[in-house]
């Protein structure tokens, strides 16, 4: 039972975010984050906004966890 409220969870912290990341697609411009704008090919690799929201996301379980 405690794997299912964690998987819910889980999904609904990805769902809130996807959200997020939809209504603001500028949301993560931080220094970290790469852009590459060449011709006809965009990428976005937001790469230390993912490390920040792993490191947020890890602190909030272990405080959920006690």
């Amino acid at each position: 039972m405690d794997l299912v409220k964690s998987l819910y969870t889980l999904v609904l912290i990805f769902l809130l975010l996807g959200l997020m990341f939809n209504i603001s697609p500028n949301f993560p411009k931080i220094p970290g984050d790469f852009y590459i704008d060449r011709g006809g090919f965009k990428i976005y690799i937001p790469w230390l906004s993912s490390i920040i929201i792993s490191i947020l996301l890890t602190i909030l379980l272990i405080l959920f966890n006690k």
